[in-house]
């Protein structure tokens, strides 16, 4: 009797009922994706602005120990934000005009290395079509039907329309997105703890209540902690990273130096951008195979040199996730919502493993996540 109602209730004896719920999983899983991925213009920011919440919420609080209002105190950091922003600008403004004035004369110089590199490729494969086509023997004329006509093709647009045009809009998202995320920013820290003290009231239970506050102070110290440790290894790397450029005779080793600093935000495809940017300035500009080989290997084994020896012990245990899944959830935020998604990928999973972590239900998401 006690096996008949064994069967009864377990999961597997109904197997209808767990086809649907994974068949619903899949569903919702489908409908959230594409709900970010059409609302990306919204989300964007909100997800800027909450990690930057979470960043400058010490900050805030430090600030409000010296008897300075939260409102005021916000406002005193948006505005450091923007000056910052600003002078960074007005400082990289030369450099980042050069580099662009030479560009097309750097991409053509690139551009006929590489056909030079591919002409015995192409040699071989005109080679092939011939043999093919003296097997096929000749043809007896036009295919029947064929219009004896010659095709006119499309006027082109006006050069640099589409790409003025990309360009104009491109800049208009960001600056929109940027000023948005800033003004919910700074409500965000005017707000104080408020929606942390919400998150509280509606938990019932005591149980519940420490949960969520273990998580609120695991997520907010490991964020925290990722955001200005990366940044700090960045640094350096950028540092080392255009010193060494510099000394191989690239052009502009700052501008490298600070892409380096803002692209190894996003791992592995940051550094992937790099050498590629790398490999194609250095045979732009390098007659020797030698330097232009040195150029993309240099950074190749100083981000290698950082990924394995530098980051592990900086991060320590707490933050150390399953590649696997860093790699994956960086596609899927980048898929969703593009560049800004995976710049913030990884700050996105860990706080998901830690939730999960503090989730019975959800507890095998964690330990997928974790290393």
């Amino acid at each position: 009797m006690a096996d008949k109602l064994e069967s009864q209730t377990s999961p597997l004896s109904d197997p209808t009922g767990s086809i649907r719920t994974a068949c619903l999983l899949i569903l919702c899983a489908l409908a959230v994706s594409f709900t970010l991925y059409l609302g990306r213009e919204l989300f964007v920011p909100i997800g800027f602005a909450v990690l930057l919440n979470v960043l400058l919420r010490p900050v805030v609080r430090w600030m409000r120990r010296a008897h300075v209002p939260a409102a005021v105190a916000s406002a005193l950091i948006v505005l450091a934000i923007f000056g910052a922003a600003f002078g960074a600008g007005y400082v990289l403004a030369g450099p980042a005009q050069k580099w662009a004035a030479a560009l097309p004369e750097r991409m053509a110089a690139a551009r006929s290395r590489i056909d030079k590199l591919r002409q015995p490729v192409q040699q071989a494969a005109a080679v092939a079509d011939q043999l093919q086509n003296a097997s096929s023997g000749p043809t007896s004329g036009p295919a029947h039907g064929a219009s004896s006509q010659p095709i006119t093709p499309p006027a082109p647009a006006p050069p640099g329309t589409t790409w003025v045009a990309r360009v104009v809009g491109t800049t208009t998202t960001i600056l929109s997105e940027t000023v948005e995320a800033l003004l919910l920013l700074y409500l965000l820290l005017a707000a104080d703890d408020l929606f942390y003290q919400k998150l509280l009231r509606v938990l019932r239970l005591r149980r519940d209540r420490t949960d969520a506050a273990r998580a609120v102070g695991e997520v907010e110290s490991a964020v925290v902690r990722y955001v200005w440790v990366t940044l700090l290894i960045n640094i350096g790397q950028g540092a080392i990273v255009g010193v060494v450029l510099w000394w191989i005779g690239m052009p502009g080793p700052l501008l490298w130096a600070i892409a380096t600093v803002v692209l190894e935000f996003i791992p592995y495809l940051g550094a992937t951008v790099m050498i590629a940017l790398i490999s194609i300035t250095a045979l732009a500009t390098f007659d020797d195979a030698g330097r232009v080989l040195a150029a993309p290997g240099s950074y190749l084994l100083i981000t290698t040199i950082q990924n394995n020896v530098v980051s592990p012990i900086a991060y320590g245990s707490r933050l150390r996730l399953n590649p696997v899944a860093v790699l994956v959830g960086v596609l899927f935020w980048w898929f969703v919502w593009g560049t800004p998604g995976a710049f913030l990928a990884v700050p996105i999973v860990a706080t998901v493993k830690i939730v999960a972590d503090h989730s019975e239900r959800f507890k095998p998401v964690g330990e997928f996540l974790g290393e």
